[in-house]
């Protein structure tokens, strides 16, 4: 399993822009047999940084899902979106792998 992070630096007068183009490819994500997590947009702190999460069985899943993605017309105005609407200034994307915990001895439960 991999997990795909990806953080935005933002124009942060577009945010309702970005998070429209979030919206986009929630669904996108899940056509192509990933898990998305979601966006997070900026709160509290920083006004032009958002993430996002997205998980796939593996790499090579996630290597498919790019390829195919590229010739998707839906992710393809997605892409076009960003680009007219130009929220996203820069981004930069990490792969995870996640660490699930063990099975909890059931005397832990106990109090």
């Amino acid at each position: 399993m991999i997990t795909v992070y990806i953080r935005y630096i933002l124009d942060p007068t577009k945010l309702p822009e970005f998070e429209q183009y979030g919206r986009q490819w929630l669904p996108l994500v899940a056509k192509y047999g990933g898990q998305h997590h979601g966006y997070f947009l900026p709160g509290e702190g920083a006004n032009n940084v958002a993430l996002a999460l997205f998980t796939f069985e593996s790499l090579a899943a996630y290597e498919d899902y790019r390829l195919r993605s590229q010739q998707d017309p839906a992710c393809q105005a997605a892409f076009r979106y960003a680009d007219d609407t130009r929220c996203i200034l820069s981004y930069e994307r990490s792969f995870f792998r996640p660490v699930f915990p063990a099975a909890v001895p059931a005397s832990w439960g106990e109090q």
